[in-house]
């Protein structure tokens, strides 16, 4: 069975973004490669990856080049804001779409480039991913949406069970909450 992996926010080819978020590479090289090498360790050919936007800054070339130094076959992209070449590649992603509602092992995630405050079913227990903020969103300790970006995971994806154990801890800390607010 294949690893399901989810991440965002790589902007290869994009130098002002290592200013922008502080990221600890004196080159976009550099960057480009730190990001490809993590992920390459990580997620296998036969894996499936989830990318929420902002892959490439630059030429449909570029991106092309950047798709093929990425090991796995199966990536399910959502393009972000600076992804206009990236939405040209349909050959290369196994489907792009602003906006899925997907099921992984019966849960219900909804991803998006961009955070929601609600999303479809999120009152019963489905998940948001997204990207875009680049851990700059005050993290909310009961809500079961996430930054799925780089920055948030020293610039590596995030693995489906690393996820689920997220946000098994989140639900644990909304249902002591809800007890501690019913007895107040």
């Amino acid at each position: 069975m294949p690893n399901i992996w989810f991440t965002a926010d790589f902007h290869f080819g994009h130098s002002n973004i290592i200013r922008y978020c502080n990221r600890p590479f004196r080159s976009v090289e550099e960057m480009d490669q730190a990001i490809l090498d993590r992920l390459n360790a990580s997620v296998k050919a036969n894996d499936i990856l989830y990318f929420l936007g902002d892959f490439c800054i630059g030429s449909k070339v570029r991106a092309l080049e950047h798709r093929k130094q990425i090991r796995c076959k199966k990536i399910f992209a959502v393009p972000g804001n600076h992804d206009k070449q990236i939405r040209k590649l349909t050959e290369e992603f196994s489907w792009l779409s602003n906006l899925a509602e997907i099921s992984i092992h019966g849960q219900p995630v909804v991803i998006c480039h961009y955070a929601m405050r609600v999303w479809n079913r999120s009152h019963h227990g489905a998940w948001h991913l997204y990207g875009h903020s680049h851990g700059n969103l005050p993290d909310t300790p009961t809500s079961l949406s996430m930054d799925v970006g780089v920055d948030t995971h020293d610039f590596q994806p995030w693995h489906f069970d690393e996820i689920s154990s997220l946000m098994s801890n989140r639900i644990t800390v909304r249902k002591e909450k809800q007890k501690s607010d019913s007895s107040n």
